[in-house]
């Protein structure tokens, strides 16, 4: 039975994406608990170190190199470059830059206090996500200084030190949304080393009942924003974001088809009080995104999530 259990675990791990979506997306929601599989890894051993058993122990090593193939990387030590105020890259040409993204809560008690804590990370981008009117002037006044180029549309926002053109709001509503859900935006940040591209989004949420998960508009916004990133001009592309969903789960498929996902650094973000998933995410395109840690909770229900990014040469 354990070493049963055991390939059970290894083929899950391994063959996710075979488990249909089609009732109560299962797919989706086992896509974004992978991780945690590895958890019945320590548990199957120490069963079969008790039984005695070489098959059992055998057999537990199918989801240890299933599990470690899929995150063993993550866990592996970063150079220590990520939070550094700088623009440098490792190589020759490339551009290094630091991004903070957040989302800070529509009921967030102190922004003042959330902005100054994002800032003093010393990212060059910070990208924010259910800003309110009521709170906006807080974050503007106190990250002024430090960040003097900034872009809000609806409820999200980038503040940059490099000067910010080109920018717009980005329609990702799903059908039935009203026109006053705008939760997209597009702008140029105008670095040392050349235009980047820098789109901040934030996803619909994704419900759990009894039904299983309640995914359709998120995926349906996914996919839109896909489809705007696919038409970017520029070559060099960031993408900050709150998207409701790990970059395991095939509903963000048409983003992390197309972008580079984080190399280093589990990072779970939400909720802040039992981080259980990484959903708030920074992706790239031609470049890479090295490393991604969480910062200190905020007032907010989603931690901070700080990444280091490599973007090739222009």
């Amino acid at each position: 039975m354990l070493a049963v259990l055991a390939v059970l675990v290894a083929a899950l791990l391994v063959c996710h994406p075979a488990v249909p979506n089609g009732v109560g997306r299962l797919g989706s929601l086992l896509e974004a608990l992978l991780p945690w599989l590895g958890l019945a890894v320590p548990v199957l051993f120490v069963l079969a170190l008790l039984r005695r058993s070489w098959t059992a122990l055998a057999a537990v090593l199918a989801p240890a190199l299933a599990w470690a193939g899929l995150f063993g990387a993550l866990l592996l030590p970063v150079d220590g470059d990520e939070g550094k105020d700088k623009d440098e890259g490792k190589g020759k040409g490339t551009l290094g830059i630091t991004a903070v993204q957040h989302n800070v809560s529509d009921v967030n008690p102190d922004p003042v206090a959330t902005a100054k804590a994002l800032a003093a990370a010393g990212p060059q981008l910070i990208a924010l996500e259910e800003v309110t009117p009521s709170a906006l002037p807080g974050y503007e006044k106190t990250l002024a200084s430090d960040y003097p180029h900034h872009v809000v549309e609806g409820t999200v926002g980038l503040w940059s030190k490099y000067p910010l053109t080109d920018t717009r709001a980005v329609d990702i509503r799903p059908r039935g949304f009203g026109a006053d859900w705008n939760r997209g935006l597009r702008a140029t940040a105008r670095t040392p080393r050349g235009e980047v591209a820098v789109y901040v989004a934030h996803l619909p949420s994704v419900r759990f009942g009894a039904g299983g998960l309640t995914s359709g508009p998120r995926d349906e916004s996914a996919g839109l924003l896909g489809t705007a990133v696919a038409a970017e001009r520029l070559e060099r592309v960031l993408l900050l974001g709150d998207l409701n969903g790990t970059v395991e789960d095939r509903g963000l498929d048409p983003l992390t088809s197309r972008l580079n996902t984080p190399e280093r650094g589990f990072a779970f973000s939400f909720p802040a009080g039992f981080p259980a998933a990484r959903i708030d995410q920074v992706m790239a395109r031609s470049g890479t995104v090295a490393s991604v840690r969480t910062l200190p909770a905020t007032g907010s229900d989603h931690l901070p999530v700080s990444a280091r990014v490599e973007l090739a040469p222009r």
